[in-house]
This record gives structure tokens, C-alpha cells and sequence, in this order.
């Protein structure tokens, strides 16, 4: 079994100028040397330009796994590198979009987080990639990747294994729930947060809503 890792830890690197509402965009993250001290609130020197929609505990850090990152290279005929994604942690070894929600991570000698939730790709993180029709390319494909809640803090680095110390039952991964949520898979996620086996962040609950009225229920 290969040993999971992190292939590089990523921050904002510059602001750039983004025609979306805020006017600027920090999703230029890029690879750093060295340790880096994560808080609950993401990486120490990185930012989110637009916190209504980026950011906060529940979304704290954004995972992208080097096998997805293969495919796109392979579909796009060029070089991807860590970052290119908006993602703060570049990883190989473990599922990012096939994590079961709520399943937790140890990261290093003493970071842990947990799995919360899939990315859903925008108008800038188009104009990042500079290929049209891109936000539907990327959810068609549904290799979405997740963000993460820091539940430990501490210091991460490239090269740091990743363990997997907690996969919760209920089964719903992160690229099921993007790519074809059910109301089983609803009542399997309400059930487990419930019991406290998960926690759920509050956005589920309106996506459980929306799911109902979709389905008629």
C-alpha cells in the first residue's frame, strides 16, 4: 500500500485583478519551502479574497490529489502545477473527491482535519485556468477535490504523511454527494451528524432543502 503524503503546501502567492464582484482574486496559491503553522482559519500568510464565498472554518483548507491533477494534464496537453487548482494542499496517496464526508486526516507530527465539503468551481477559477467552458468541464467531470475544517493545529510541510485516523459509516463521499446527491445519501448524512459521528457545516442543511424541493418530497 503506497504511503499517502503532501506534495506541496500552498498559499497566495499575488492579488490579481479579477472582473468578478470583489475586483480581486487570491487564487494565485503557490508552493512554498519549509514548514508552515496552520490555525483554524487555513495557512499562516495566505488569504481569500472573497469570504462570502471562500474561507472560514468550514472551508479552511482546500485539498487537490495529484491523480486528478494527472487527468487534467493529461486532458489539457500541459503542466499543472501545485496550486494551479486554488488548492492549499497538493496530496498523493489518498482521495480528496472520494473522501467520505467527515472523515478525518493526521497530517504530520500533529495536524488533523476533516473532510467537509466538495469545490464548486467558478467564473474565476475559469479565468484562472484560461480555458473556456471550464466550470462545466470541471464539474462534468466531478473530480472536484475537498476543502477541509482544521480540528488540530500545528505545522505541515511538504513531504508530511497523511493518515487516515477516523472514516465515518454512512458511506457518502464527497464526489457523490457532488456529482449525484439522493435523498438516501441526505438521510445517511442527516443521520450521521445526528448522532454526532459527523459535523455537518450549516450549508448542507440548505442543500438538503433544495435537494427535497428538487425531488418533489
Amino acid at each position: 500500500m503506497d504511503t499517502a503524503s503532501v506534495l506541496a503546501v500552498c498559499r497566495v502567492y499575488q492579488l490579481l485583478s479579477d472582473e468578478g464582484s470583489v475586483g480581486v482574486t487570491a487564487i494565485d496559491k503557490r508552493a512554498v519551502d519549509g514548514p508552515v503553522r496552520v490555525h483554524k482559519l487555513g495557512l499562516r500568510g495566505d488569504v481569500q479574497a472573497s469570504r462570502i464565498h471562500h474561507g472560514g472554518e468550514d472551508q479552511a483548507l482546500y485539498a487537490y490529489s495529484q491523480e486528478d491533477a494527472d487527468y487534467w494534464a493529461a486532458e489539457l496537453q500541459r503542466a499543472l502545477p501545485p496550486g494551479i487548482f486554488g488548492e492549499n494542499l497538493r496530496v498523493a496517496g489518498i482521495e480528496t473527491t472520494n473522501a467520505v464526508i467527515g472523515e478525518r486526516w493526521k497530517i504530520g507530527l500533529d495536524v488533523e482535519v476533516e473532510v467537509t465539503s466538495p469545490r464548486i468551481p467558478c467564473a474565476t477559477f475559469q479565468r484562472r485556468m484560461g480555458e473556456a467552458g471550464w466550470v462545466k468541464r470541471f464539474a462534468d467531470a466531478g473530480r472536484v477535490g475537498t476543502y477541509l475544517r482544521v480540528t488540530r493545529t500545528g505545522t505541515i510541510q511538504s513531504g508530511d504523511h497523511i493518515h487516515r485516523i477516523f472514516v465515518p459509516t454512512h458511506g457518502v463521499t464527497i464526489g457523490k454527494w457532488f456529482r449525484d446527491p439522493t435523498l438516501a445519501d441526505m438521510e445517511a448524512l442527516r443521520d450521521a451528524d445526528a448522532d454526532g459521528e459527523i459535523r455537518l457545516q450549516p450549508e448542507y442543511h440548505d442543500e438538503f432543502e433544495k435537494l427535497q424541493r428538487r425531488l418533489g418530497v
